[in-house]
């Protein structure tokens, strides 16, 4: 199954630095980096951040390497990892399956 997973990240540095890693390693085939604004609950109060949100391009089997390695390098104590499946084009997702064997 080819999959995308979902992170937000603190800055550009940090994005980067997790997105070489995964594609370095071959755990992702393609990382999109974007920035983001997000408002969320942490500790009992209601925060706004401006994040950068990374989509990772992958296949199951990789799902619990990339969720260590995100863990791994991510600066905040608990960051959003989320995964969802994908379908598209037969061509491109031989390649994610090529770009991570």
């Amino acid at each position: 199954m080819y999959i995308e997973i979902h992170t937000t990240v603190k800055d550009m540095e940090e994005a980067r630095k997790i997105a070489d890693t995964l594609v370095e390693r071959k755990l992702a085939a393609c990382v999109n980096m974007y920035p983001v604004t997000s408002v969320y609950r942490w500790e009992g109060k209601i925060e706004e951040e401006g994040e950068i949100a990374l989509s990772i391009k992958s296949i199951t089997e990789k799902f619990e390497d990339i969720s260590r390695t995100i863990r791994t390098l991510h600066s905040y104590d608990l960051p959003a990892i989320t995964m969802q499946e994908i379908k598209g084009d037969r061509n491109y997702l031989k390649w994610i399956n090529d770009s991570t064997s």
